[in-house]
């Protein structure tokens, strides 16, 4: 049987959250490479940064991304297209196209969005958050006609909702043999670790502010906060540095730590810090998540998390009862702050979690208690499950599973695999 040409496009070779969802959809897509001939086309992500590492990985998209551009050339077309990429940039470019996205950290999403997902053959999303927001979002709406006899144009009350087939497809683990702890020079014995960009929805000034507001007294703890604004470069450090002064300069008598970390890290690198012995917890009190990446990784490495108790990340942080493995934040649901609206993107009437203070102020406190008690067991004990629940090949699987693009009988694949003999 003819293998099928697969298009993806999306932001393959960026480091980013959609970079990675980029990468699993080739992974995915490679897995099974028995039905599918691959072809990618590369995207930037806003002002995040590239790949610059070598691995057959990489050389293996370089070598897709040559192969491509000469296809496309020569007036080659695709069976399908997986387009990673926010709703709105989904196009018709193949006779079945898939739109995979990410980016739904609030309680709607935008009639742009709906429209293209429509327009879609099927949408796969991150999480069964991002799926629920997509699929409970209605706008009313008219639809505009002409009366052929009186020519008047009339309109009939309709609503605009999304039809398309969707699927939630969460991230695979990764394993890494051998993984030595990233050497740190960490002074704290007991340290949060926090990887989060500084903007609105991240929600890190409040993070810093009240780690500090609780731990003003203990010498003993610290936070190490992996950031940056825009493009890992030396003055995007210095920007980084000069916020986390301007923060810590209102407290000038604390005696807990802040450690700033900045730079491209690689995969396994950052599994390298949630190992590192001196990382008691992964900490994120984000207003949302479509899927929520860093605390993944801490979660299967074993380190317990303090994480606002919603949005996507509830996919792997609780078990399939909805039983909570985490130090669960409480919150309040409230409209997006003005400067966090997006047009198009994130909507000036959506909502999204604010994490209370002093709910966050306490469970940073009770894990830090947990870690000098023995007691941090209860929530490390998860990373075994999520490693089997969530592996490579039953997510690999689920992924091309939900593209449902296997055909029954193709006769031209059946007619150049027919062998027929000559009768004398």
């Amino acid at each position: 049987m003819r293998k099928k040409t697969v298009l993806l496009r999306g932001p393959v070779l960026t480091r980013s959250g959609y970079g990675e969802q980029a990468r699993f959809a080739l992974r995915s897509l490679r897995s099974r490479e028995d039905l599918f001939d691959i072809y990618i086309h590369p995207l930037q992500w806003g002002q995040t940064g590239w790949l610059s590492e070598t691995n057959s990985e990489r050389l293996w998209i370089d070598q897709k991304i040559e192969k491509t551009i000469s296809y496309i050339q020569n007036g080659g077309t695709f069976d399908i297209s997986v387009q990673v990429t926010i709703p709105n940039e989904w196009e018709s470019m193949a006779l079945t196209n898939i739109g995979y996205t990410a980016g739904i950290e609030t309680t709607k999403v935008a009639p742009d969005w709906i429209q293209k997902a429509n327009e879609m053959t099927k949408v796969i999303l991150v999480s069964n958050h991002s799926k629920n927001v997509f699929e409970n979002t209605k706008y009313d709406g008219y639809i505009e006609n002409v009366n052929p006899t009186t020519q008047e144009v009339e309109r009939t009350p309709t609503q605009l909702e999304t039809t398309v087939e969707m699927h939630a497809v969460n991230y695979p683990v990764k394993i890494y043999e051998d993984l030595e702890p990233l050497k740190m020079d960490l002074a704290t014995p007991y340290n949060f670790a926090c990887v989060a960009q500084f903007g609105p929805r991240k929600n890190l000034v409040n993070t810093i502010k009240w780690f500090i507001e609780e731990f003003h007294e203990d010498a003993d703890v610290g936070l190490v906060v992996k950031t940056n604004v825009a493009k890992n470069c030396l003055v995007d450090r210095e920007a980084c540095e000069g916020r986390l002064r301007g923060i810590i300069s209102e407290f000038p008598d604390k005696k807990c730590k802040v450690y700033l970390m900045h730079g491209d890290m690689t995969d396994k690198e950052m599994h390298a810090l949630y190992v590192n012995e001196k990382i008691t917890a992964a900490l994120s009190l984000t207003h949302g998540e479509g899927f929520g990446l860093p605390l993944f990784e801490a979660a299967y490495t074993g380190v317990p998390v303090v994480a606002t108790a919603w949005s996507g990340q509830l996919d792997f942080l609780c078990d399939e009862e909805g039983k909570e493995n985490f130090y669960a934040v409480s919150f309040d649901l409230n409209p997006v702050s003005e400067e966090a609206v997006w047009d198009g993107v994130i909507l000036k009437d959506s909502m999204w979690a604010f994490p209370r203070p002093q709910s966050a102020k306490s469970k940073m406190r009770e894990c830090i208690d947990d870690a000098k008690s023995g007691k941090t067991e209860k929530y490390c004990q998860i990373a075994s499950h999520l490693m089997e629940r969530f592996s490579e090949e039953k997510m690999y699987k689920q992924f091309v599973d939900a593209m449902d693009v296997e055909d029954g009988f193709d006769v031209e694949s059946w007619l150049d695999d027919l062998q027929i003999e000559e009768v004398e």
